[in-house]
This record gives structure tokens, C-alpha cells and sequence, in this order.
């Protein structure tokens, strides 16, 4: 198959052919969603809460991040891979944006970046941009924010926010965004966004009508289980599988059974 670009994925919106991404944090589960035939691999900030146990995404690093991204890149053949520029990688001037952009690039070979905000982060985008690298923007529940919106909240219910995030996400599209997350957004204001732009939507939890999806690959297959919104179907309960099969480990080496001939060296 042929490596998912940027020009890919404006021709499935195109066309209207739905665009799948997933997040992925290792080398051996970007190795199975690329296999499984995923289009975009995020390596999400939500790594915080998913991988290294945070209460929220706020205490992620860039040192986190190029990691984690160069590992999921190496794993990756097919799909592209973008990487999440975590909480104040970004925020203190474009400049800053820039550099860190490129870091993601360079040293841990991602293929685009995505950052949280609407106009206020218009400036680092165009800044990154100009230096030819894809950003994807993020816009309504933005997890970097959660002080400042109250939690984990659907946006855009009210008249003023449904306008602000229809005005934001045309001036991401302007600024240069190949794509845009809509996170928490009724579905009906995500289908007029949608409808409205000429570059591709990635929904979660924004309805049907967005033209692709993304879900976190723990949610997924059910490892990740402290709490599960109202967006996430679970394809299946590996935390129970995984679970058992160690049991019967710990238990098949306490009685003595493990190792066994089969399993020993002569």
C-alpha cells in the first residue's frame, strides 16, 4: 500500500471516504494498527494518562513525546504519524513552536504535529507551517485546557461557543492546517464545520458526520479501564485476557509446572 500523505487525505474528503486514525505510544502497537490498516497514527499526549499513569495530560514533556513518536514511527510503514506537542511546547511564542515542531521531526520522525487551540495559536501555526511542516489543530474539549473550560466538557452547546469554534476552525484552515480534531462537540455543529471547510475533520466524540474518527488505542481494546466516556465502544477486554494469562503464570510457576521439559535447555 501506498504511504498515507497529507494529499491522501484531502482526497478522501474528496471523495468522501472516511479517514481512521488511532493513537499509539510503542513500537510493537504501531507495528498492529499500521498492519490493521489504520490511515494516521496519534501519538497522543494522552500517554500521560494511558502509559505513565498521570491525572491528566498537563505533565507530559517533550522529552515524553520524541520518544514515545520515534518509537511508533519506527513501527509505522504505511500510516502517518503525527506528533502531539504537549502543554507548553508550544505557548510561549512562535518561535518556541517552531523549535519544538521541528524536533518532532528530526529526532523522533514524525511526519506532521498537532497542537490545541483555535485563534489564539494562530500565530505558531503559521510559523510552523511556513517552515513546511503539517500541523493538525485541535479544537473544542482541548485537554490541555481543562483548568480553564471546568473538565472534561462538551463544547459548543451555547450559541457564542458553537460560534467560536465555527470561526476557529475556518481560521485553522486558513492558517495552514492540513486537518482538524473536533473533540466533544455536539454533532450537529461538527457536521456544519465539516461542511464548511475544504480540509478533513477528525471526530471524537463529534458524531458521524466528521470525515474520520480517532479513538485511544487503550480504549479500544479495553486495557485502559478508570473511566470510559460516552464516545469510547470498546472492541474488545484485553485488560481481563491479559490479566488471566499472567495469573495462570504466577500460578503454573508456584506450583512448579513452568518451566517444564518442553521449556528447558537439555
Amino acid at each position: 500500500m501506498d504511504k498515507v500523505t497529507i494529499v491522501t487525505l484531502s482526497e478522501k474528503k474528496q471523495k468522501r471516504e472516511p479517514i481512521v486514525m488511532i493513537t499509539a505510544y510503542d513500537y510493537p502497537s504501531a507495528q498492529m494498527v499500521d498492519e490493521a490498516g489504520v490511515d494516521i497514527i496519534l501519538v497522543g499526549d494522552s500517554l500521560g494518562m494511558v502509559v505513565l499513569g498521570y491525572e491528566n495530560t498537563l505533565p507530559v514533556t517533550m522529552e515524553d513525546m520524541l520518544r514515545h513518536t520515534a518509537a511508533v514511527a519506527r513501527g509505522a510503514k504505511r500510516a502517518m504519524v503525527v506528533g502531539d506537542m504537549p502543554f507548553m511546547s508550544y505557548q510561549l511564542s512562535p518561535e518556541q513552536a517552531l523549535e519544538n515542531a521541528g524536533r518532532f521531526i528530526k529526532e523522533a520522525n514524525a511526519h506532521a504535529v498537532k497542537l490545541e487551540g483555535g485563534e489564539e495559536v494562530l500565530d505558531a501555526i503559521k510559523k510552523i507551517t511556513s517552515a513546511g511542516i503539517p500541523v493538525m489543530g485541535h479544537i473544542g474539549l482541548t485537554p490541555q485546557s481543562i483548568h480553564r473550560i471546568g473538565g472534561y466538557r462538551v463544547q459548543g452547546r451555547d450559541a457564542e461557543q458553537a460560534e467560536k469554534l465555527k470561526k476557529d476552525a475556518k481560521l485553522l484552515e486558513e492558517a495552514g492546517c492540513f486537518s482538524i480534531v473536533l473533540e466533544a462537540v455536539p454533532a450537529e455543529l461538527a457536521a456544519e464545520i465539516t461542511g464548511s471547510l475544504s480540509i478533513p475533520t477528525i471526530g471524537i466524540g463529534a458524531g458521524p458526520h466528521c470525515d474520520g474518527q480517532v479513538l485511544v488505542y487503550h480504549d479500544v481494546l479495553g486495557i485502559f479501564q478508570e473511566f470510559k466516556p460516552k464516545f469510547v465502544k470498546r472492541y474488545a477486554n484485553l485488560r481481563k485476557e491479559i490479566v488471566d494469562a499472567v495469573s495462570r503464570y504466577a500460578d503454573e510457576v508456584r506450583k512448579g509446572d513452568f518451566p517444564d521439559e518442553a521449556h528447558s535447555y537439555r
